[in-house]
């Protein structure tokens, strides 16, 4: 296929040629395209994208790159409209040398998927160069002696164009002596001899100058002269003769300077100064070529370093010419060796990074390696380390790709080294390494965790409002918005539970406040779950169970609940003249709503009537005697005793008792109104009021005694009838319910019963064992009196 674009003024061609060719792994086909060289920059050289039957604009989608070896942008790739135009003018001679097809490979490289496709570029030789001979002067000595058609070699010209641009003719001035014939090498190119066509006479001229002109093919052609000055000398029928025309060596291309390449020898028949030998190189030898000749010995010598991967071939003409003037050439091919010299070159064509964790096989880099040594020594083995989760793939010639082995986690490790080790196949092996750093992404792939399973908050009650009463800290092993963490008070399933109006929590850092006071009274304890959640998408969140425990506080001063305070009567004991020591007048009962230590209560005197005639047991509330009652202690007492808990500060109350002295359980109860006294009141009134009292108690003690009699008798009779059982009375004492919620003085309730036995001499309370009603609940204290 030719395609035809008149881009220049020179009216140039762009032969695109497409070549099916099975590629190996990467299974893609080579698009070869030829142009000229030295074309313009911008030049349109195809376009890739309708070569390679893709859509329009998928070069760009796909990241299209053009990657020529040694990295030099030589060509530009328009990825919009699929155009390849010409970066840089090219120069054949300049890129290629003296090889022939001059051919540049260039690799296009599409993503998603990886894909390659082989470029071949094709320069082609145009005549920009014109012969140019080595000298500007060639000397030659001929005897005279010299027979019509002998043959003088001359020095050719140099072209650095090739094929029909080189030099193809050799012309020479006119002349009556010599012609020029143009002959062929093995390699195509054209060297000049100088025929003697007549016999020189020295004496009639001794010397000759000619102009020898070396002309091209090309179109239209060009050409280079040098002059060729002949100096005719005295006969020497001898030319020195090579004992071989052709001298074939291998030399290392690591051979030091001045090292022995090889020997040449000719020989001259003549004697005498025409059968001195000196050899020199025909072909100008130090400026082109590597080597020096001793032209007494003939030894060929190193004159700077080989280096196979530039030049790996040199032929050498030697010359060898006698005294007088004759001379013959020899030919000498030196194969320079190669040595492993170079380590294998890398070069990164795309790399991504970072890459997101938990993602499958992914694409890391994409590279090619290159070695300029050739066989074993130019053979190369790709490898990274083994404890890494990444695999390396060869796709195409020494096109490699990293890609990962499965899907990472970031939290396991969020970056990684790679080492790409390239190794050589030669002796010693020579290595490169290249270091890709790897970074990983995070993905949301982690709830946040709290610190603790539950939490357990402590919270004194009567606390001030928004107190912060502790922090919920939970952590995520994410990191950025994945890991920023917005703290929440999930819904409660307790509708009794006002939880929005007990606690707030601060979203950012999880502290936990209480929004008014507790009472420990009315909430001992609650619970609710806290929620944490990321900002990650889609967002995680988890929850945790917190537990408040309110502390209680002493708040709470003691209740008396016997004897009732708050009665509209006072409540009056009584205590039998003939009670002893001991003796049991009453008991406190009070409890405290509060718990702990701050329920713990003690009783204590503060105020008698008679200071020494009774005490109260601290700890139960007993009030009993604590000696032997007399007719001169009063008849009537009161007692100020003092309910205090343990708490801190202690709380407490006051309790008044009334006591009231009888001789027996006969005597009525008359309960006397509390009198006011008045210490202004003058004595008749004091009288008065003795007297008063005095009527009063004779009669009372004139109805007890009835009252006793008639007790005691019934009581015999009904004791005689039961087996000597005890009458109780029907009813009972009246009571006063408490409901308490913590533990008092009274772990229990009470019901107290009084029997009256009709045989015993005394009159005093018997207190049996307590009786608890079934329909009483624990929290309900009755107490009988």
């Amino acid at each position: 296929m030719e395609t035809t674009r008149a881009k220049t003024p020179k009216q140039r061609q762009v032969v695109f040629l497409t070549i099916l060719l099975l590629l190996g792994e990467a299974g893609t086909e080579a698009i070869r395209y030829s142009m000229p060289e030295e074309t313009e920059s911008g030049y349109l050289v195809a376009n890739l994208a309708k070569d390679l039957g893709l859509k329009v604009g998928e070069l760009a989608t796909r990241g299209a790159r053009i990657h020529h070896r040694g990295n030099k942008e030589l060509l530009q790739l328009d990825a919009e409209s699929g155009n390849l135009f010409l970066k840089e003018k090219l120069d054949r001679e300049e890129l290629c040398g003296a090889t022939e097809p001059c051919m540049l490979h260039f690799q296009l490289i599409l993503k998603n998927p990886v894909q390659f496709f082989q470029t071949d570029l094709q320069l082609t030789d145009i005549n920009d160069h014109s012969p140019e001979f080595p000298n500007r002067e060639m000397l030659l000595t001929i005897p005279e002696s010299a027979q019509p058609g002998t043959v003088f070699p001359l020095k050719a010209a140099q072209d650095p164009d090739i094929g029909s641009n080189a030099v193809q003719n050799y012309t020479v001035s006119p002349n009556l002596h010599f012609h020029v014939v143009t002959h062929s090498r093995a390699d195509g190119r054209k060297y000049p001899e100088l025929v003697l066509d007549r016999a020189l006479d020295r004496e009639e001229q001794p010397e000759l100058t000619l102009t020898l002109t070396g002309v091209d093919g090309g179109s239209p052609p060009r050409s280079g002269t040098t002059t060729v000055r002949v100096e005719v000398v005295d006969i020497n029928d001898n030319a020195p003769q090579f004992v071989q025309s052709l001298y074939e060596v291998q030399v290392p291309e690591n051979s030091p300077l001045d090292a022995l390449v090889l020997t040449v020898s000719a020989r001259d028949l003549d004697v005498g100064p025409y059968g001195n030998v000196a050899y020199s190189l025909f072909q100008g030898g130090e400026v082109s070529q590597p080597f020096v000749i001793d032209q007494v010995t003939g030894e060929i010598h190193l004159s700077r370093e080989l280096d196979f991967e530039v030049t790996n071939h040199y032929n050498i003409e030697i010359a060898a010419k006698d005294g007088g003037g004759l001379s013959s050439k020899c030919t000498v091919a030196v194969q320079v060796l190669d040595v492993n010299d170079n380590a294998p070159e890398l070069t990164i064509s795309t790399l991504t990074s970072p890459i997101p964790e938990n993602s499958p096989e992914t694409v890391i880099a994409v590279f090619s390696v290159f070695d300029l040594d050739s066989g074993d020594n130019g053979r190369m083995v790709c490898s990274i380390q083994n404890d890494l989760p990444f695999l390396l793939k060869s796709t195409f010639e020494n096109y490699y790709t990293l890609v990962t082995e499965g899907p990472l986690d970031r939290e396991s490790r969020s970056e990684y080294n790679i080492t790409i080790t390239v190794s050589d196949m030669g002796t010693p092996r020579l290595t490169t390494q290249h270091i890709i750093t790897v970074q990983v992404s995070d993905v949301n792939d982690n709830a946040p965790a709290f610190t603790q399973s539950s939490y357990t908050l402590f919270v004194q009650e009567n606390n001030s409002p928004a107190l912060h009463i502790g922090t919920i800290s939970a952590t995520d092993l994410d990191s950025g918005f994945n890991a920023h963490i917005t703290y929440s008070l999930l819904p409660t399933h307790d509708p009794q539970l006002p939880l929005s109006s007990l606690i707030s929590i601060n979203a950012d850092n999880g502290q936990l406040f209480a929004l008014r006071a507790l009472d420990y009274e009315a909430l001992q304890s609650f619970e609710f779950l806290v929620g944490a959640t990321d900002q990650g998408s889609p967002a995680l969140s988890s929850q945790v169970l917190v537990r408040v425990l309110v502390l209680d506080a002493n708040d709470n001063a003691p209740f008396v609940l016997y004897p009732l305070q708050n009665a509209s009567a006072p409540c009056t004991e009584l205590l039998p003249r003939a009670a002893e020591p001991g003796y049991l007048v009453t008991k406190v009962v009070a409890v405290d709503r509060d718990s702990g230590q701050n329920a713990w209560l003690s009783f204590q005197l503060l105020k008698a009537t008679e200071p020494g005639l009774f005490n109260v047991w601290a700890h139960n509330g007993e009030v009993r005697t604590s000696r032997l009652l007399s007719e001169r202690d009063a008849p009537k007492h009161r007692l100020l005793l003092l309910v205090k808990d343990n708490g801190d500060p202690p709380r407490s109350a006051s309790v008044t008792l009334h006591v009231l002295l009888v001789d027996g359980f006969s005597q009525p109860f008359l309960p006397l109104p509390e009198v006011v006294r008045d210490p202004a009141q003058d004595n008749e009134d004091l009288l008065t009021l003795y007297l008063v009292i005095a009527l009063a108690s004779v009669s009372s003690l004139f109805l007890l005694s009835v009252l006793l009699f008639v007790g005691v008798r019934l009581c015999r009779r009904a004791r005689a009838a039961s087996l000597g059982g005890c009458s109780v009375p029907e009813g009972h004492f009246s009571g006063h319910l408490v409901d308490i919620s913590g533990a008092g003085t009274l772990s229990q309730s009470y019901q107290y019963e009084v029997c009256l036995t009709g045989d015993s001499g005394s009159t005093d309370f018997n207190f049996l064992k307590p009786v608890i009603p079934s329909n009483l609940t624990p929290d309900t204290y009755m107490l009988n009196s």
